[in-house]
């Protein structure tokens, strides 16, 4: 409602005594009183809402706003405006300047976007004061004093700001690391857990049938299997194969197992299939073995060949498992300088490692120019840029298309280029998207900060530069980075 039990020379002293008007001359402030929209809030009124358009610029004279946004579905406390904090008068504290909590609106106005916050009253009587945009840009230009007030505090509001999203993206980053490392050691965990169980067993089927084997045949018999064994240690890994044609392998290696005498004939025709082997590679090698031992050598060998696959899927997922301990150390940098000479490839591919549960259904092409050379810089930094431009790719192909990674050296720089067949970003949006807290994603969805951090990774910390090119069906983001590092004195832009 509105403010209608505060008159003129009420207003004009409330007003006055604020740091960001004290300066102001009589004919200055009888005229921002005349502008002046009072409201009086209750306790948990909202002021304005996230998202909204931007409307005004208003200052707080009584009571308290608790500023707050939502982020991944969680409502995060930004900051308390409170007349309790003290007057002009009041100092600084953690860098903020003393005029901070008094107004607030004044960030989205200047960039002409929507307000990035929610605003609500915290008390019972909170006023404060309106004043729509045409009005707060009249009073930019009437009141010199207010700018140099307001602009202090501008700076420190993109800055702290700034410094939440990187915390909040270093947080997001490693949920995203957990997360993804997770899903990718489900598989080789579980293969390591399951050939484990199954390890037992079969070791026990082995030596029953390595005793049953060699009470059964002769000498002669046993070199048979001796070169076999040595002939299936030298077969190359299989090929793809037709999984039908496999089956119908495996069916008539068990039947002819079977229809020899053999205990176990679904093992042994499973274990041969895996290995590629022909229906007729078995029999053609066993034919020196008589019918009286063949059940045993078959028994004998099935057993072999389950032992060694499961060994074999033990050797395949203890690599897979150091693979992605590696690509998650490498991720985050663990145990290195900030500064360090490294390859830009290996941090896009340690990226794709951590985001390949959101990337399942997206074709991966990369396009890599040989014999790249190295960077000096910060690779965890910019492993923050990567995962911010393939994320950002993966939403907007939503599940499916194609992903195409390049890097390439082109003059005195480096070129990586990560370009999507997603929706695309709109002409009108795209000269906008480094801009702080500019987002194209939906209220709660998105900080506005992601792209403009990236920005300032690449061109002040590296020096280099960050672009986006867009199309329906073609988004390209292109990150130029210095093949040499800085001059020394230059400055890294913090």
């Amino acid at each position: 409602m509105t403010g209608a039990a505060m008159d003129a020379t009420e207003l004009r002293s409330a007003l006055y005594g604020l740091e960001i008007f004290a300066g102001l001359t009589g004919e200055q402030l009888d005229w921002l009183v005349s502008v002046s929209e009072p409201r009086v809030l209750g306790d948990g009124e909202v002021l304005f809402r996230d998202g909204d358009e931007a409307t005004g610029f208003h200052v707080l004279l009584s009571g308290g706003l608790v500023v707050t946004k939502v982020v991944d579905g969680r409502e995060e406390v930004l900051t308390r405006h409170s007349t309790q904090e003290g007057g002009a008068a009041a100092e600084e504290h953690d860098g903020k300047p003393s005029a901070a909590h008094r107004f607030t609106g004044e960030l989205p106005l200047l960039t002409e976007g929507s307000y990035v916050a929610t605003a609500a009253a915290s008390g019972p009587a909170t006023t404060v004061v309106a004043y729509p945009k045409p009005v707060f840009f009249e009073m930019l230009t009437r009141c010199h004093g207010v700018a140099a007030v307001l602009l202090p505090v501008l700076a420190w509001r993109i800055k702290s700001s700034e410094v939440q999203a990187r915390k909040r993206a270093t947080v997001e980053a490693l949920g995203t690391l957990a997360a993804g490392l997770a899903h990718e050691l489900n598989n080789p965990a579980a293969a390591v857990a399951r050939a484990a169980q199954e390890l037992e067993p079969a070791l026990e089927r082995l030596t029953g049938t390595a005793y049953a084997w060699g009470a059964a045949a002769t000498g002669a018999e046993r070199s048979v299997l001796d070169r076999l064994a040595g002939e299936l240690d030298k077969l190359p890994p299989p090929g793809t194969t037709d999984p039908l044609a496999q089956a119908d392998a495996e069916e008539e290696i068990a039947d002819w197992a079977a229809d020899a005498g053999a205990e176990h004939p679904g093992l042994l025709g499973s274990g041969a299939a895996d290995l590629g082997l022909d229906p007729d590679w078995l029999p053609a090698r066993l034919e020196e073995v008589g019918d009286t031992a063949l059940p045993a050598a078959l028994d004998h060998l099935a057993a072999l060949l389950e032992a060694r696959s499961l060994a074999a899927e033990l050797r395949a997922a203890g690599p897979r498992i150091s693979q992605l301990v590696a690509a998650t150390r490498d991720y985050a940098n663990l145990d290195r300088a900030p500064e360090q000479r490294f390859a830009v490839t290996d941090g896009l591919e340690n990226t794709l490692v951590v985001l390949r549960s959101k990337l399942a259904g997206i074709t991966i092409v990369r396009a890599y120019d040989p014999d790249l050379p190295d960077l000096t810089g910060y690779p965890g930094e910019l492993n923050q840029v990567w995962t911010n431009l393939v994320d950002n790719a993966a939403e907007a192909m939503e599940g499916s298309g194609v992903l195409t990674l390049r890097a390439r050296a082109e003059g005195v720089c480096m070129v990586v280029e990560i370009t999507d067949t997603g929706r695309g970003i709109p002409e009108e949006v795209l000269p906008r998207i480094f801009e702080p807290f500019y987002t194209t994603k939906d209220v709660g969805k998105g900080t506005g900060l992601g792209l403009h951090l990236s920005y300032r990774i690449v061109t002040q910390r590296h020096h280099g530069s960050i672009a986006a090119r867009s199309r329906p069906g073609e988004t390209r983001m292109v990150v130029r980075l210095p093949l040499a590092p800085p001059v020394d004195g230059a400055s890294d832009g913090g």
